[in-house]
């Protein structure tokens, strides 16, 4: 089974967020997927099949601990070896849950169409901000379609400092995927910066994370008054996109490296 690692929303190798992408032969059974992504070791690895439909493909996405119904860096990483491998201008991926993502290329940049989804005020969960060690909260809201708690804090600096202690972080809450603690940014490059921290379903942290963008674009233009904008994630590894509002979908524009190529012989097709 052909098998890449690459490095996504960034243009330097061991930067941004690494993703798995696996193209098997035929179709094969979650258990095998979350296996392989178990193997592999990533925040995600995404699992890639042609379909009858020129340009168009089938994408499922797996952490070590379970499918993930939508991955902005897996996809993105799909695309980069996709486009390198066929030389098109654009793609189309059908998601497990039906969403058709298009995807574009624009010279060195990836462009990936995403739909957008609404959020809903909720009280500050204490817990989770104790076990971030956040001192204060601006604002607080839940994706209910995410099942993700969004945190905004006043202070970038504060965000790129947090060293959460994951175990009570995990005993703070239940019923969610993660935590998203966000902040305007302290530099004129970018709008907002952001982490993600999600030991409920995947790795402690997620060094780049596309899918929040679902909401958090929405979150940010509202507050800023704009439709497009830099956003800057402050994990160890950072990485950068560039999002545009345009109706019901959000834009992800960014780049992507490929650092590993080879193939998955321990498994039988």
């Amino acid at each position: 089974m052909k098998t890449y690692i690459v490095d996504s929303f960034t243009n330097e190798a061991f930067k941004g967020n690494p993703a798995g992408v696996c193209f098997p032969k035929n179709e094969i059974s979650n258990d095998s997927m979350l296996n392989i992504a178990k193997e592999l070791g990533l925040s995600e690895t995404a699992f890639v099949w042609e379909t009858e439909k020129d340009n168009t493909y089938k994408i499922r996405y797996f952490s070590p601990k379970k499918e993930i119904p939508l991955c902005g860096h897996a996809t993105l990483a799909s695309a980069k070896v996709l486009f390198k491998i066929d030389g098109v201008k654009h793609i189309h991926f059908i998601t497990g849950e039906n969403l058709d993502l298009f995807i574009a290329r624009e010279n060195d940049e990836i462009i990936m169409e995403f739909p957008t989804y609404q959020t809903i005020a909720i009280q500050n969960p204490v817990a989770i901000s104790n076990a971030l060690g956040l001192a204060a909260i601006t604002n607080s809201v839940y994706s209910e379609k995410n099942k993700i708690i969004l945190l905004e804090i006043d202070d970038a600096a504060i965000l790129s400092a947090l060293k959460p202690d994951f175990k009570a972080l995990v005993d703070s809450y239940s019923g969610i995927n993660g935590v998203l603690v966000t902040a305007p940014s302290n530099v004129p490059d970018f709008d907002y910066h952001y982490r993600y921290f999600w030991p409920w379903a995947g790795t402690d942290e997620d060094p780049v994370t596309g899918g929040v963008q679902t909401f958090l674009a929405r979150y940010w233009a509202k507050k800023l008054g704009k439709t497009k904008m830099n956003a800057y994630q402050s994990s160890i590894r950072s990485g950068i996109m560039e999002v545009e509002l345009k109706g019901d979908k959000v834009l992800l524009k960014s780049q992507a490296v490929i650092i590993f190529e080879g193939n998955f012989v321990a498994f039988d097709q």
